[in-house]
Formats: structure tokens, C-alpha cells, sequence
């Protein structure tokens, strides 16, 4: 089951940042009998450690209650359901929107030895004594954007040029954030790379932490509220925004991952020159999700997800799923798949009016040449363009599958070469 996290980085969320305003039931802090450890007491951090990368998380235990933080994901001091302690132990349950999640562990010397358990997966965790860390320096201004149910909190990377081209950069699946940063699968900056390059070349660019994640978490307070459609929304309201200001000679849109989809569908509703998909799906989600889980997974349950697609490709929810797939087909997340499945890219590609450009890498272990070429063949006139040796997060990676995952989670590495000046030269029309 290790090899499904690449594809749970596509669709799922491990934490989903809920509504902070929740409050915590009646807390237990210990048993009767039981004698807790004051050097429990405190801040601890560390990494939750999943398949091909870890989730950072800080934990806060106080003789009465605590609450839990992860900072990739906008959670802020959620409060546990419960905590005991009997002398060097501790158990720690947390409810979160209707998703138990519970924290085992032990204290040995300076440190926790925990597990971390959520939706059936059961995670190694190592606590350390919580280090303040430095704020990295901020590059961009933010505003805000009436949507839904709220203001969308954007980015804006401005240019040394007004007018200037505009672009509006939509992050991939999951728990990625505007800086293409994934609780799942690390730290990259690939996105913020690509807002700055792009300004210093006199492209100006806006990006976003969608709903749930980051500066707009409290605009999700339940996962089933999430669809592709609510994230499309937010985008055309950008992009209205956007075409609005005076301060921008043309708006553009970049898609990445699943925000190629995102993109294509919002450059259908909004007024734009141009839209570039990078490492985009060509195929409908159940295709590419089965190509995925073929070899994953037993027998039995292959043709268990294949009969769960098929549900969810029909708008139906499914109610009974084995525990070996509620990560990825909880009932939490089926709303959101179904928005999904019922479109297929290449389709929706056709309908986009302005100039298309396709960029796919070599290199990526997550879509595959086949897909910009079946969003090619949606879009003739579109120009598809292969970067040799570029992964799924944009830099110069191998095909060895464990030396192209670890740069998922390194942030030193710049952006493939050819990316850049290809990316400008298009929106420019040079």
C-alpha cells in the first residue's frame, strides 16, 4: 500500500483544516490510579512519518486538554477530544469534523515514540521539544476576493512592468498550498519559484491557498463540502478580479496537476488570453485512478475500487468501503469525487477559447506523456511542449522512482531550465 500515497497526493487530504470555532468535549487528563509525568507537559514537534515523506505537526499537552497544530495545512490549536496520561504514556484523541484521529506515545529520555492513527492508516511519529523556527521572508502583497461564503486571501507577485500580463497559478490537489508545498508530500516551492521567475522576466502573477489550507482555512468546515466546481468558482472570481484592474495588459491562466483541470474549466467562464497546463491529466479521473491502483492492490480489492468508481462516476455514494480503502474513498471525500469524475480533460480542453500550451515533463511519475497527448488531441491548435527530465513538481529529476520522490521535499533545488522562458514566451506571445 506504500506506493498509493503519490496517488493520494492527487485527491486526498490526511488533516483536513476544518473550522477552527469547534470546541473540544470534556477532557480527560488522567484515570483514577494514574500519575502522569510532568516533563510531558508542553509544546512537541515532529514529523508524521508517511510513505515517500512526512506531515510536520506540533502538539501541545497540557495537564488539562491541549491542541494540535499543522502548519502546512492552516490547523491552528485544535482542540483534543480527550487526553490521559498514566506515568510516561499518553493517548490523545481528537475529533476532527467527524474524523477520529488518535496519538499513542511514550516518553523515552528527550523525546515521544508515538503512533498516529486516522481514517484506518497508522503512522510512525517521533516528538522532539517544540523549536520557535524563523518566518521565511515574504515576496508578495495579498487581497481578497468575495466568494462563497467568505474572502479568498490571494497572492499577489507583482512585476517591475504596469501594464504588465497577469497570471492567475492554481495549485494541484490535495494539501497543496500556493507554493506547490503538500502536507503530503513536502516542501518544494516549485510555484513560488514560478510566480517569482515569472516576475522578474515582467509577468506578474497571483496564486492561492485554496479552501481548508493555509491563509483560507476557515472558508472549509466540512471535507464533503469540497468539490471541483466550489474550487472553480473561487478561480473565476479571480479572474473576474483580475480583468477589472487597469494595472494588467492581458490575464492568463497556469493549471498545475489537478489545477490544470481547475484552470481549463475557469478559463471557460472568465475572459483570458491564454492557459497553460503543466503536468495535467488527459483522461477522466477513474481511468487514471485504476491505472494507479492496478498491482497495488489485492484482487479483491481492485475490484472493489473499480465497483466504487463506477458508484461514484454514477453520483451515487458508497457506504460500505474495507479499511484498507478509506484513505482514499472515505465518505467524507466521495462528494468530492464525484464532482470530479464527471469530467474528462481533454473534453473540457476543447472548449477553452484563448491559446493553449501543454507542458509535460519526462520524467513525472504521476501523469504520463499519455496525458498530454490525449489533451492534445482535445485541442489541436494547441502546443505541447516535453521537458526532458522534469518531474511532477517541476525540477530536474531521474526516472528512479525514490530519487524522483525525494525531490518532492527539497526545496534547494531549482526549476527545470526550459520551463521558465518557455512559460514567458508564450503568455508574451513572442
Amino acid at each position: 500500500m506504500k506506493k498509493l500515497v503519490v496517488l493520494l497526493c492527487c485527491i486526498a487530504i490526511l488533516l483536513v483544516a476544518c473550522s477552527q470555532k469547534e470546541k473540544a468535549t470534556k477532557v480527560d487528563t488522567k484515570k483514577e490510579g494514574q500519575v502522569m509525568n510532568e516533563q510531558l507537559i508542553g509544546k512537541w514537534a515532529g514529523d508524521i512519518e508517511i510513505p515517500n515523506g512526512s506531515l510536520p505537526i506540533i502538539v501541545d499537552l497540557q495537564k488539562e486538554g491541549g491542541s494540535l497544530s499543522v502548519p502546512s495545512q492552516g490547523l491552528s490549536n485544535y482542540p483534543f477530544k480527550s487526553v490521559t496520561y498514566d506515568e510516561n504514556e499518553v493517548q490523545i484523541s481528537i475529533n476532527l469534523n467527524g474524523s477520529l484521529i488518535e496519538v499513542i506515545g511514550t516518553l523515552k529520555g528527550e523525546q515521544i515514540e508515538a503512533t498516529f492513527n486516522q481514517n484506518g492508516g497508522k503512522f510512525r511519529l517521533l516528538l522532539k521539544p517544540y523549536v520557535e523556527q524563523p518566518a521565511e521572508p515574504v515576496s508578495y502583497e495579498t487581497f481578497t476576493v468575495p466568494v462563497k461564503d467568505g474572502d479568498l486571501t490571494v497572492a499577489l507577485q507583482k512585476s517591475s512592468k504596469e501594464p504588465s500580463p497577469v497570471v492567475l497559478i492554481i495549485a494541484g490537489s490535495g494539501p497543496t498550498d500556493k507554493d506547490g508545498n503538500s502536507a503530503i508530500a513536502g516542501k518544494n516551492n516549485s510555484l513560488k519559484m514560478l510566480a517569482e521567475g515569472l516576475a522578474q522576466e515582467g509577468v506578474a502573477s497571483v496564486r492561492y491557498d485554496k479552501r481548508g489550507i493555509g491563509d483560507n482555512t476557515s472558508l472549509l468546515t466540512k471535507e464533503d463540502d469540497i468539490s471541483i466546481d466550489l474550487y472553480v468558482d473561487d478561480a473565476v472570481q479571480i479572474l473576474k478580479a483580475l480583468s477589472a484592474n487597469k494595472d494588467y495588459s492581458s490575464v492568463h491562466v497556469i493549471g498545475h496537476s489537478e489545477g490544470s483541470l481547475i484552470g481549463m474549466l475557469a478559463a471557460q467562464k472568465a475572459d483570458v488570453e491564454s492557459f497553460v497546463s503543466i503536468a495535467g491529466a488527459g483522461r477522466a479521473a477513474d481511468t487514471l485512478l485504476l491505472e494507479q491502483l492496478t498491482g497495488q492492490l489485492t484482487p479483491a480489492l481492485t475490484t472493489e475500487a473499480t465497483t466504487i468508481l463506477a458508484t461514484l462516476k454514477k453520483g451515487e455514494q458508497v457506504k460500505n468501503v474495507s479499511p484498507e480503502l478509506q484513505a482514499l474513498f472515505r465518505p467524507s471525500v466521495q462528494p468530492y469525487m464525484i464532482s470530479w469524475l464527471k469530467y474528462n480533460p481533454a473534453n473540457e480542453l476543447q472548449k477553452v477559447k484563448g491559446r493553449v500550451l501543454i507542458i509535460q515533463g519526462t520524467t513525472d511519475i504521476q501523469v504520463k506523456a499519455t496525458d498530454a497527448e490525449a489533451l492534445k488531441q482535445g485541442n489541436e491548435k494547441a502546443e505541447l511542449i516535453y521537458m526532458d527530465g522534469m518531474n511532477h513538481i517541476l525540477k530536474n529529476a531521474p526516472e528512479n522512482r525514490e530519487e524522483n520522490i525525494a525531490t518532492y521535499a527539497d526545496p534547494t533545488l531549482p526549476l527545470h531550465t526550459n520551463l521558465l522562458p518557455a512559460i514567458h514566451k508564450f503568455i508574451v506571445n513572442d
